[in-house]
């Protein structure tokens, strides 16, 4: 009996170019996100480490834009936290500290999402 694959060779190749596309999250974040090859079941998002127990979640990926997609909300919600971490803005959620921030501000985090596409290889 043949196996079940899940994800196509295609969608494959274009998720490892979306994971190397965001390698600083991964530098930035001391290994609370994890990105692993799952093989025929496509890739799992690990988070939020907590030692002896593991991670927290996980999530399976078979597709490179929903891939890119989760990974890149990630990133600019770490930007955003960074940004209002010691103010009073940290009580808002990311959406609304996002509305706060500077109308040069938004458009300079928002074209940082085409720098990590055009890095994947993806037009989004």
């Amino acid at each position: 009996m043949e196996k079940k694959k899940y994800i196509s060779e295609d969608e494959r190749e274009k998720c490892l170019k979306v994971i190397d596309a965001f390698a600083e999250l991964y530098e930035t974040t001391n290994d609370d996100i994890v990105v692993l090859d799952g093989g025929r079941y496509g890739f799992i998002k690990l988070q939020y480490y907590k030692f002896p127990n593991g991670f927290n979640t996980s999530m399976t990926f078979t597709d490179s834009v929903s891939l890119f997609d989760d990974l890149w909300e990630d990133w600019l919600n770490m930007q955003l936290f960074e940004l209002v971490k010691g103010t009073p803005l940290i009580e808002l959620d990311y959406e609304d500290i996002f509305k706060c921030m500077p109308e040069e501000k938004q458009e300079t985090l928002m074209e940082k999402r085409g720098y990590f596409a055009e890095k994947a290889g993806l037009s989004i």
